[in-house]
């Protein structure tokens, strides 16, 4: 909170936090006294004071470690109870970033997420876009006869997501489609009758799903991105491999958004230009040999 309070209403702020907060942990005034080593009475007129005198700082800072808040919270100096080590804890987390079509983490970000614009810098192709066949083929080796299964939950998924009412982004590098195309790099092996459809899926998705999903290509050797995904204005996720590594703080936050809307700003291949793009990969295709 950056805006200038009257003494007064500082005052009143206070005594009205510092009750908040002797509820939400159960606590009396006797039982806050005897934690913080004051008398009780001491407590009753922290409460029951009228004018715009506040505690000395020694009482407010027991009386917010007593409580398991912040002080400047019950200063009003911030609009978030949770003291310096807990917001730093929950600022930044790591989860585990399983090699699977369902990822219940990340399905949990979408459920909490939907409603709001969904930017997303995928680390290869994404999975929502891929057919059954492009999905058999890169998830089997590591699925094995899970792999029907899992497409089947991912498409039951997609359709929830779809419903959500959330609007996706997605930013690809150039590269990634064309090496895709030409069945280069990490596609080498993919038979190109699978390179086809997939071509004919991604064109045919970005013109029905069109203006809800939107997806863009970037030069890399102009622009650089790391696989994000930004949910909204809750949370941004930077993919790392094994792991994921989340930020719900509202600068990192609003850093990886501006990153994102750059990307999308100098995308040499606009959404709308996304399907006379994949036609043209699709009547260069050659076949792996």
């Amino acid at each position: 909170m950056s805006e200038i309070i009257d003494k007064r209403l500082r005052a009143d702020q206070f005594r009205k936090r510092l009750a908040s907060a002797m509820r939400s942990k159960d606590t009396t005034q006797a039982g806050l006294a005897r934690s913080i080593g004051v008398d009780r009475s001491t407590i009753s007129q922290l409460l029951k004071d009228t004018g715009a005198r506040l505690p000395n700082a020694q009482v407010v800072g027991e009386c917010a470690a007593a409580l398991g808040v912040s002080a400047d919270w019950l200063l009003s100096l911030t609009d978030r109870p949770e003291n310096t080590a807990d917001i730093l804890a929950n600022a930044l987390t790591v989860t585990k970033a399983p090699r699977a079509l369902v990822d219940e983490q990340i399905f949990a970000w979408h459920q909490e997420a939907a409603g709001y614009k969904i930017r997303h810098v995928p680390a290869g192709l994404p999975d929502m876009l891929k057919t059954n066949e492009m999905l058999d083929w890169e998830y089997a080796p590591h699925l094995g006869r899970t792999t029907e299964q899992a497409i089947n939950a991912s498409r039951d998924r997609l359709n929830w997501m779809r419903e959500s009412q959330s609007d996706y982004e997605i930013a690809l590098p150039m590269h990634e489609l064309a090496a895709f195309s030409r069945g280069e790099g990490y596609y080498a092996g993919l038979p190109e009758d699978v390179r086809a459809q997939q071509l004919d899926h991604f064109a045919d998705l970005s013109a029905q799903l069109y203006p809800r999903l939107r997806l863009y290509l970037f030069d890399a050797r102009r622009l650089y991105s790391s696989p994000i995904t930004v949910f909204g204005p809750l949370l941004a996720v930077l993919y790392l491999g094994r792991n994921y590594l989340a930020f719900r703080d509202r600068e990192r936050v609003t850093s990886f958004t501006e990153h994102f809307d750059d990307l999308i700003r100098q995308a040499d291949v606009t959404a709308r230009q996304i399907p006379d793009h994949v036609a043209a990969l699709k009547s260069a295709l050659r076949p792996f040999i």
